[in-house]
């Protein structure tokens, strides 16, 4: 029971003819910058654990071994 070709087509006309070409532009380029600003968060999170991994020292909120024994 999956959407065939034409099934998306017709969807795509009526969300055409609700929202207007200009409006679905904004929110393609909206979602894009999310996922950008996303993809860079994630990044950024990366090369802080590999910069906290190398000087040996735990991140902010970070549980180490020794809270874990501890609890």
């Amino acid at each position: 029971m999956g959407l065939s070709i034409p099934h998306l087509l017709v969807v795509l006309v009526i969300v055409v003819l609700v929202f207007g070409t200009k409006r679905l532009k904004n929110v393609g380029a909206d979602l894009g910058e999310a996922i950008k600003g996303f993809r860079s968060a994630v990044k950024e999170s990366d090369e802080d654990k590999a910069i906290a991994r190398k000087d040996e020292e735990p991140l902010e909120g970070e549980v180490t071994s020794k809270e874990k024994d501890q609890a």
